[in-house]
């Protein structure tokens, strides 16, 4: 095997590593979205709800604005601690910074490879290389089910060029 092929070799790790891990990033993403909506939505309808009830003059509906603002409060505390839209745009983030890389890597090898010296294209590798360590070490962790999820989708094409099939 010669050194260009073994320079191959490994960028392809690194776009597969950075395939699994943009689209485990994108999945996670997409769930604390809904979270966020969900507990979002269902807060305000039924802080809507409560000032309603409270508004209203007879006494058992005061019952159900005190257990609705019970349970808003609730929602709203839970809602702070996970803070869902910040843990979204976390992994959104470093979804597109893993499919920034995989960009990169996949024109390095199909592109620039043959065109540079083994030295200048072994310097380049390890270059790429630092970006995906460096955002495996900054990135917030792929939950299991998201990584499972998408390693699931890639397995059925999902993530395919209609020019690669």
């Amino acid at each position: 095997m010669t050194n260009k092929q073994k320079i191959i070799n490994e960028a392809n790790r690194i776009e597969e590593d950075s395939l699994h891990s943009a689209k485990g990033h994108f999945c996670a993403a997409q769930c604390w979205v809904n979270v966020n909506l969900w507990l979002g939505g269902i807060s305000a309808v039924l802080s809507a709800i409560a000032g309603a009830s409270a508004l209203s003059q007879f006494d058992h509906h005061n019952i159900v604005a005190g257990v609705l603002s019970i349970i808003v409060a609730g929602l709203t505390g839970i809602f702070t601690f996970i803070n869902p839209n910040e843990r979204a745009a976390a992994h959104h983030k470093a979804g597109n910074k893993y499919n920034a890389l995989r960009n990169d890597v996949r024109i390095f090898y199909d592109l620039e490879v043959t065109e540079i010296d083994d030295k200048k294209a072994t310097d380049d590798l390890k270059k790429l290389n630092d970006r995906r360590n460096k955002l495996n070490i900054d990135s917030v962790q792929i939950p299991k089910w998201a990584f499972k999820k998408a390693r699931k989708g890639i397995e059925e094409g999902e993530a395919k060029y209609k020019i690669d099939n």
